[in-house]
């Protein structure tokens, strides 16, 4: 495959404020991305920066007693704690208010301005006669000329998503003091975006394949719309925090002109770091620029970017890819901490949750469109459970014990037909999914991972090495199935390895391998000692992410005895009446709390002493079987229970008994009485395996 060359970015984060979930999916979005990348040789420049200038850096500056780049610094010293937490690995991270981007604005300014694609215009704009300054757009807000929302933005509207000029906004008021704006004049330059050469250039680029076809036809939109393109007011009065516009003292760069040229600035940065001459590598025509970015900033990446460095001229280079992705909802709303429903990266990590849970169900969900990625609890639990711990994590745990005691770690490659053929089966999966993480069809790779561990569970379940391990003269047979287990798992961790890394590493320091290429030849040939690899999440972990609280209903009081009497009575009466209802309705949160797992019955005996319990070993897909005593004496012989399947409650407190531990619970039907005949372990289809969650 021939090497690419990638400059790769994310969109920047404005500096007033930390970072949210959404920004974490879309740098984790990337960053699977740019780790699928390199695992398969190509050379990338992965960079990222935040966006520091504009109106609100300086009014909050303002507000704090402090200066911009004083408010600025503090926010960008607490990015890497998010970064390097959730294991996103930028080559460079930078700053829009740096050396630089002033250079870099102001060069790609002046190239446009000799192209005659600025215009100056003196224009009436929104004055706040209580603040005493011109309204940035975004501090001037009103109903929507389009569509009537009200409390929209003076440039573009959230419901419906046009653009327009703060004037046209109906009934405007300044968000800063509520007063009415008035009008006074200033001169303002614009970017001419719908002079002809833009607009020709424009309809060829956002159609030649180079944007996914729903924001490829929403840009069809905006060209052929009533009225075409409008020119771009890319100027600011003083005062502003932003760059200096040449020759015109008192006028700065409006914000969205000089944040894009933030990813140049940062790749500059990362360059002179390096030794690498920027210009060189722009100018390149086998160079790639990528750019991953929300539905809510397209219109700025779409038409004003592509345009601004087209018509700037080499060594800018039009990006050759802008890949949208939707936003993070929480049971399907938009994030709320007031409604309970926001979710804090920065909290995530402070409570001891491991960040390659969240990359892994961020992966489960991602793909290709632009789709918002809906986050629950129940979910989230379910998934990492079910597949990280239950399918994944579970083939090490039950077959690396083995190895290290019984074979000093050794490893063998002796092989049957049913091994090769497992062997075969993943390996020739290998292309095909690699494609999947190339194309950001993360979903599809992830179930296609999931499904080759479901198959390398069902060898294992098939071959049962704790059954060998109890058998004379099975030693081969022993080594030969968890060795085959053993690099089907590290096959499956390599698929892993870009969405989650630090798994990766550990496994790769255990198995003695290196997961750093994509299709490479991997047999694994000695491995350490096993150590534990995740745990499973735990609900309360939810709860204390979501900051759950619950209002103590105010104190009752205390009843008359008569009354009391009569309402137990009555009570009572009821209970006798309703022995064929239905108990009382429970959440979706109620239900998720008890964690259900199939299990597998290893053995079954007698317990000397108890009129009705059986002693039950559970496989759960765990380190070692479970113990559990249940109560299906009456109804079942031992001898006939052991290799069955049935469902058992994982997480329910163990209870001490004077004939051991019991360790769970199986779950039974049965009539009223609980007696033969109406008594019934179930029994997951056929399928299942130990470990799989029951929801």
């Amino acid at each position: 495959m021939p090497q690419r060359k990638l400059f790769v970015t994310t969109a920047l984060p404005y500096a007033n404020a930390p970072f949210h979930i959404g920004h974490i999916m879309e740098y984790t979005q990337a960053d699977i991305w740019v780790r699928y990348q390199r695992m398969q040789g190509h050379e990338v420049h992965f960079v990222g920066a935040d966006d520091a200038h504009g109106a609100p850096i300086m009014l909050k500056a303002e507000a704090e007693g402090i200066t911009p780049q004083q408010l600025v610094a503090g926010i960008a010293a607490g990015r890497p704690q998010y970064l390097n937490g959730f294991h996103i690995a930028f080559d460079n991270w930078h700053s829009t208010d740096s050396d630089e981007n002033v250079q870099l604005s102001q060069d790609i300014y002046r190239r446009l301005r000799d192209a005659g694609f600025i215009e100056r215009r003196v224009i009436e704009q929104f004055f706040d006669p209580v603040k005493n300054m011109f309204l940035p757009d975004r501090y001037i807000k009103g109903e929507c000329p389009k569509c009537g929302a009200k409390d929209q933005y003076g440039d573009n509207c959230e419901v419906c998503g046009a653009v327009y000029a703060p004037t046209e906004l109906v009934t405007p008021y300044s968000a800063l003091t509520g007063a009415t704006p008035v009008m006074r004049e200033s001169e303002h330059f614009f970017f001419r975006l719908s002079d002809p050469r833009c607009v020709e250039f424009l309809r060829g680029w956002t159609q030649d394949g180079r944007l996914q076809p729903q924001i490829a036809n929403k840009a069809r939109e905006w060209l052929e719309g009533e009225g075409g393109l409008a020119d771009w007011d890319i100027s600011r009065d003083a005062p502003y925090f932003g760059i200096p516009i040449p020759d015109a003292p008192g006028k700065y760069f409006y914000v969205w002109l000089d944040a894009p040229v933030g990813y140049l600035a940062s790749l500059k940065n990362h360059c002179a770091k390096r030794g690498l001459d920027i210009a060189a590598l722009l100018g390149d025509p086998d160079t790639e620029q990528v750019h991953f970015i929300g539905k809510d900033i397209v219109y700025f990446h779409c038409l004003f970017w592509p345009a601004m460095l087209h018509f700037a001229g080499q060594p800018y280079r039009d990006p050759d890819n802008i890949f949208v992705h939707g936003f993070v909802t929480v049971g399907g709303e938009k994030m709320s901490k007031s409604r309970g429903t926001g979710i804090s990266p920065l909290r995530y990590l402070d409570i001891g949750m491991n960040p390659e849970w969240l990359r892994y169900y961020l992966a489960a969900k991602l793909n290709a469109n632009v789709e918002d990625v809906d986050f629950t609890a129940e979910d989230f639990i379910a998934r990492v459970n079910a597949d990280l711990v239950g399918k994944y994590v579970n083939i090490a745990s039950r077959c690396a014990g083995f190895i290290t005691k019984r074979f000093a770690g050794k490893l063998t490659h002796e092989r049957d037909a049913q091994d090769t053929a497992l062997i075969r089966t993943i390996d020739e999966s290998i292309p095909a999914i690699g494609k999947y993480f190339d194309e950001r069809e993360y979903s599809k790779a992830i179930r296609e991972i999931m499904a080759l561990a479901d198959r390398t569970n069902e060898y294992v379940n098939a071959n049962a090495p704790w059954e060998l391990a109890k058998q004379p003269g099975r030693e081969a047979d022993l080594q030969r199935v968890c060795s085959v287990a053993l690099n089907a798992f590290a096959r499956l961790t390599r698929m892993l390895a870009p969405v989650m890394p630090e798994t990766a590493a550990k496994v790769a320091r255990m198995f003695n391998c290196d997961f750093s290429t994509w299709e490479s030849a991997l047999d694994i040939v000695e491995i350490q000692p096993y150590s534990h690899l995740m745990t499973r999440v735990e609900p309360k972990q939810l709860d204390a992410l979501f900051e759950r609280e619950t209002t103590p209903l105010p104190p009752k009081a205390p009843e008359q005895p008569q009354r009391h009497a009569q309402k137990q009575a009555h009570l009572a009466k009821e209970e006798a009446d309703k022995t064929d209802e239905f108990e009382p309705f429970i959440s979706i949160d109620d239900f998720a709390k008890v964690d259900l797992r199939i299990a597998k019955i290893v053995s079954a005996e007698h317990v000397e002493g108890a009129a009705k319990l059986i002693k039950l070993q559970l496989d759960i897909g765990e380190d070692r079987p479970r113990q559990v005593f249940a109560g299906i004496k009456s109804a079942y012989d031992p001898d006939k229970l052991t290799g069955r399947l049935t469902v058992m409650v994982a997480n329910l407190t163990p209870r001490k008994m004077k004939f051991g531990l019991s360790e769970g619970m199986v779950l039974a039907a049965s009539d009223e009485a609980g007696e033969v005949p109406g008594l019934f372990i179930l029994s997951p289809d056929s399928g299942a395996v130990p470990g799989m969650k029951v929801r």
